[in-house]
């Protein structure tokens, strides 16, 4: 969860190059992939923000290359919606 939260801070504020970034939305997929099987503690509401937000990021990502704007938006709304849902699922007890 705390590398899909980074990884989707560093997509959202473009800190870093094309390829860093490209690096982090694989990485926030495979995030999203592992925590599947947790998803319903909390009542799996938290998971579904994160799978969400990662489909939404690297749609805008795809999107991106024709439409800057779109593409901007819609990688931005994902990568909040991922580091919400990271946050939500992050688990607080043993």
């Amino acid at each position: 969860m705390i590398v899909a939260a980074i990884c989707a801070l560093i997509v959202v504020l473009a800190l870093f190059g094309t390829s860093i970034r490209i690096v982090c939305l694989i990485l926030i997929a495979a995030a999203c992939l592992i925590a599947a099987p947790w998803r319903s503690s909390k009542g799996g509401g938290w998971w579904w923000i994160l799978a969400g937000g990662a489909a939404a990021s690297i749609a805008g990502a795809i999107i991106a290359q024709p439409s800057a704007t779109l593409g901007g938006w819609m990688a931005l709304l994902g990568g909040l919606a991922v580091i919400v849902g990271a946050a939500m699922g992050f688990p607080t007890e043993e």
